[in-house]
């Protein structure tokens, strides 16, 4: 095979994960950064030990041809992704694109169409799709290990450490992110359709802000909730040392104004065949982990994943999540599938997906790596959801296809 150049544009901390993977990779090259950062793209280098030239947003297709680029990455916000993924398509580069795929029906439309126009690739980073035990229940879903599957229950629990993150970066502003139901939600999204083979026919939603935000921090002491970004190297270096150049501030009081995105969501999904989701998420809870159970007709699997028992303070620690699965069929005693800890980087998936999108790897028999349907069949629950939240009403997915102009 031969070795593609890349190029990422967003040279935030996400970046990190695939700059170190490309240097390594003697499959791929890392040959150009670009970000309006001059001071991320510098620390990305020094970080490297490399010289890798940057460039400016205003001089990204440019890039792409000077550089002779085969694939792009793109770890911008999540309301610019669209741009770049669509800029990148119409160079003739193939595309990786951090979660969401982009954040609104407009992006989709636009996305899809350059797709369909120039041929090339799109892929989304659900790293969660490689974790072996999620892996271990798609393959039990899959070999009928409890029948048909009737229903799904979800609960996804953010600490005040990793939760609290949301309400601290641009991700607080829903024009940015499109809220957790598309920012976060989407891997749990995607994760359902994956394992059921069926993505969603209609969402119905109900969410609120209810633990921070400025109406909610009246008496609460913020202070336990910002980062201290002079105690990390990393995140002085990424964030404190370049705020000079754009103004972006990476520790934002979580109880000041500005916070339009929703803490609190519970949302119901009518998967295509029949099977009905309920899931929650909520982004305040003192530990962090989740559980996910389905219910087939010939039995119940079950999924508890603990990633921390308590959230020690507002920066994250390191943690090894413990996982318990287990598959109980009708009339028969539980039986412990899984039971142990799981690897670090999203529970060991970060490098499986690694190795599978530069080439290090051959494609995972299960199906692991995301396309761009697979992009837009988790980012239309989270898109459905919200609409849902704005109107009260549930919502078709056949409605926002049709406002993106794909077939139902």
């Amino acid at each position: 095979m031969a070795v593609r150049r890349h190029a990422i544009v967003g040279l935030g901390s996400r970046a990190q994960l695939f700059a170190r993977a490309l240097v390594t990779s003697p499959r791929a090259e890392l040959v150009a950064f670009c970000d309006h950062n001059e001071t991320r793209m510098r620390v990305h280098n020094d970080w490297l030990g490399t010289g890798i030239p940057g460039y400016r947003p205003a001089d990204f297709t440019a890039m792409l041809a000077k550089e002779r680029i085969d694939v792009v990455v793109v770890c911008t916000p999540d309301h610019t992704h669209a741009d770049y993924v669509v800029a990148a398509l119409e160079a003739g580069c193939d595309v990786v694109t951090e979660k969401p795929m982009t954040t609104d029906v407009e992006g989709a439309r636009r996305i899809l169409a350059a797709r369909r126009e120039t041929g090339r690739s799109v892929r989304v980073t659900f790293n969660y799709r490689y974790n072996p035990v999620h892996r271990r229940v798609r393959e039990l879903l899959a070999g009928g290990a409890i029948g048909q599957v009737g229903s799904v229950e979800f609960s996804w629990l953010l600490d005040t450490a990793h939760g609290a993150d949301y309400f601290r970066r641009w991700h607080r502003d829903k024009a940015n992110s499109g809220g957790l139901l598309v920012h976060k939600s989407g891997h749990h999204f995607d994760l359902v359709n994956w394992w059921l083979g069926r993505g969603p026919e209609t969402v119905f939603a109900l969410g609120r802000l209810f633990f921070y935000g400025d109406e909610n921090g009246r008496g609460k002491a913020g202070d336990r909730f910002a980062l201290d970004l002079e105690a990390s190297p990393r995140l002085r270096a990424l964030y404190h040392d370049a705020e000079r150049e754009d103004g972006y501030v990476r520790n934002q009081d979580v109880f000041a104004p500005g916070v339009t995105i929703e803490d609190d969501l519970s949302v119901l999904v009518r998967h295509h065949g029949g099977a009905v989701l309920n899931y929650h998420l909520h982004a305040y809870s003192p530990r962090e982990g989740y559980r996910v159970a389905f219910s087939g007709s010939e039995g119940r699997l079950e999924l508890d994943v603990r990633e921390n028992e308590y959230a020690a303070g507002a920066e994250p620690v390191p943690k090894r999540a413990r996982a318990r699965l287990t598959v109980q069929r009708h009339w028969e005693p539980p039986e412990a599938v899984f039971d142990g800890i799981l690897g670090d980087g999203h529970g060991g998936g970060d490098e499986r997906m690694l190795a599978e999108l530069l080439g290090d790897a051959e494609p995972d028999a299960l199906g692991c790596a995301a396309d761009h349907d697979a992009g837009l069949q988790a980012l239309l629950t989270g898109l459905a959801a919200n609409r849902s939240l704005e109107t009260g009403r549930p919502v078709s997915v056949e409605e926002l296809l049709g406002e993106i102009g794909e077939p139902a």
